[in-house]
């Protein structure tokens, strides 16, 4: 039996990186899941090769009016929703002089609208049959890290409504738990596009050594959308290799 067996999921940001493993891990543990992404072909694509218990659903998750399609299509094809991961996100570079409200507003707009709307569907849809919702934030969302400066502003957000959304869960007696994960760098196209974030000198800040796989970060969320942590909720999760121990 699979950790996730009889759940049903949906995943934004899906078509790759973090998304596409948590896809991958969810259905191998049983789940059926609605992945979600603008990236169409590449979503099409990866939901295609994880069969009958994934299908892909094109969303901006910024738009709210996009929002409750994509439960109505998860409920139409598998059954009612009880696990999501609010995965979807961008990366800007820039620090607290550079930042223009352009770039602060697009990221802004994805990585905090996104999972704003998110846990607001999530706990509209869930609150009467209960469920789990996980949240990606990142190190970023937990000590300072100067050269994303509206990244970071995002992920820090992230991680206080997640806390907030969780109390009103339970202050409402609904049975839904919401935490989320920070992860530290890894492997994923968002960071590997960019040399310098491949190099030694990255992976040397992190005590293990290197940079996390993606499938490690995957694993976290399986467990967070399971019933194994059922006594959890509005908690962050580290899994950054050591790098905020030091």
């Amino acid at each position: 039996m699979g950790q996730l067996d009889g759940k049903v999921a949906i995943i934004t940001g899906a078509a790759s990186g973090f998304g596409l493993a948590d896809a991958k891990a969810f259905v191998k543990e049983g789940a059926k899941v609605v992945m979600t992404d603008l990236n169409e072909e590449e979503g099409q694509k990866q939901a295609t090769a994880l069969g009958d218990n994934a299908i892909f659903v094109k969303q901006d998750v910024s738009k709210e009016e996009e929002w409750q399609k994509v439960f109505d299509k998860a409920k139409e094809t598998f059954g009612p929703v009880n696990a999501m991961v609010n995965n979807a996100g961008i990366l800007v570079f820039d620090n607290a002089e550079t930042v223009t409200l352009d770039d602060l507003h697009k990221t802004l707009s994805v990585n905090l609208d996104g999972v704003v709307l998110g846990e607001k569907y999530g706990i509209i849809n869930m609150k009467k049959t209960g469920g789990s919702i996980v949240n990606m934030s990142s190190i970023a969302g937990i000590i300072g890290v100067p050269k994303v400066f509206s990244y970071a502003a995002s992920k820090g957000a992230v991680r206080v409504i997640t806390k907030a959304a969780a109390l009103h869960c339970c202050n409402n007696h609904y049975p839904i738990r919401i935490n989320s994960i920070h992860p530290g760098y890894a492997h994923t196209p968002m960071i590997d596009i960019y040399p310098d974030m491949r190099s030694s000198a990255i992976e040397a800040q992190h005590p293990m050594g290197r940079l996390a796989r993606p499938e490690e970060i995957a694993n976290l969320a399986v467990f967070l959308a399971s019933d194994k942590s059922s006594f959890s909720t509005g908690s962050e999760f580290l899994v950054d290799g050591g790098y905020t121990a030091q």
